[in-house]
């Protein structure tokens, strides 16, 4: 790797003052690591600066603990891999070098998968894919973010069946169109979090972004967000396996129409699919619910045995917001070194045991016995 990028100062005098943060990345950053990777750039020309500028700006979050950096290329991963697997490791459970990802895009294999729609308001599935030898979204020029958009929305055009549907590009949307995807809550705006604007994703906004969706509005693709595409399948009520369904034939289908055209995602043994912030490679995965428990999620067990069934909570309105009346989205915590297949029935299991746990609470009964060891 030629050392292009040769800075006036020392790399000790341009280290990073971390000394408030709380990020994956300033935890594993030491300034020999930066002083070996502060001069190289990718063959693209993405740096270390630029790939921390994120973590070094947000001292961290109050909920989650943040990666605190990203990738503007594929070849990222590799050039700066002194950080990255730490933060890798750190991330997805001591995750290690030699490491390989499975993926299993299979619905035949996940078991059950029928929600109580008493307890579960809404189920979705989300990943992420880039197309290969285009930068990354903190990096990519308006050239690149463009050719993502005719790429996909060109592959898009060819789904049929119940995967039939239009593009809404971000530029020229009518306020109708507007109004109607944030009323259904498809539509993704400007991206205000500094986690993302500081990593550069938001620039020349909104040029070259949009949304499509089937006709019934349960299979999305974001393009040009936070990854080249984010694909969603969603529904009401708690019927994980159809949406599950959806969510593999459609992403097998956008997969081969790419494909045809002579395009392929960053994918890799080690890594699985290759997407912008460490948090999401391997399967890019995050199967979840709406879930409405306000008895269990008032025990004083609730973080305890969300940890040990490998889920996560938000708010209902996404990372930053509040549970509202003790409904919670509910997900798989885990990314990387499970296959989808796994990520999705731990979905599935944890969602109805917490469901059992909610029905004994109503009935005045303890839960102690259906709390995991």
């Amino acid at each position: 790797m030629s050392n292009l990028n040769q800075k006036k100062y020392k790399p000790e005098e341009d280290y990073p003052d971390l000394s408030k943060h709380n990020n994956h990345m300033s935890q594993c950053l030491t300034p020999k690591i930066y002083a070996d990777l502060r001069d190289k750039v990718t063959p693209g020309g993405f740096t270390l600066d630029q790939a921390i500028q994120t973590g070094v700006d947000n001292p961290g979050h109050p909920f989650i603990m943040t990666v605190g950096m990203v990738a503007g290329d594929e070849e990222s991963y590799d050039v700066f891999a002194d950080i990255f697997d730490p933060v890798i490791s750190a991330r997805h459970n001591g995750y290690k070098k030699t490491d390989k990802h499975k993926t299993d895009l299979n619905p035949a294999n996940l078991k059950g998968g029928i929600l109580d729609d008493k307890y579960v308001l809404s189920s979705r599935v989300r990943t992420g894919r880039s197309i290969k030898g285009i930068a990354l979204p903190p990096f990519c020029t308006r050239g690149e973010r463009r050719a993502i958009e005719k790429i996909v929305t060109k592959a898009l055009a060819g789904l049929s069946g119940d995967l039939k549907g239009k593009y809404y590009p971000l530029t020229g949307m009518t306020d109708k169109d507007q109004e109607q995807l944030i009323a259904d809550h498809f539509l993704f705006d400007k991206p205000v979090s500094p986690l993302l604007t500081c990593a550069g994703m938001a620039r020349d906004w909104p040029d070259a972004r949009g949304i499509w969706h089937n006709d019934k509005k349960t299979f999305l693709v974001w393009i040009n967000e936070e990854d080249h595409t984010r694909v969603i399948s969603m529904q009401k009520g708690g019927n994980m396996k159809e949406v599950f369904t959806r969510f593999c034939n459609g992403l097998n289908e956008v997969e081969k129409l790419i494909t045809k055209e002579g395009h392929s995602y960053m994918w890799n043994e080690h890594l699985g699919y290759v997407l912008t912030c460490p948090s999401n490679l391997g399967t890019g995965l995050r199967g979840g619910v709406h879930l409405k428990i306000p008895k269990v999620s008032a025990h004083p067990k609730f973080e305890e045995i969300l940890k040990k069934l490998n889920l996560q909570k938000r708010g209902t309105g996404g990372v930053d917001t509040a549970a509202e009346g003790g409904t919670f989205d509910i997900s798989n915590a885990d990314r990387l070194g499970s296959s989808e297949v796994q990520q999705v029935q731990s979905v599935v299991d944890g969602v109805n045991l917490l469901v059992d746990m909610e029905k004994l609470l109503e009935q005045g009964k303890p839960i102690d016995s259906l709390i995991p060891a």
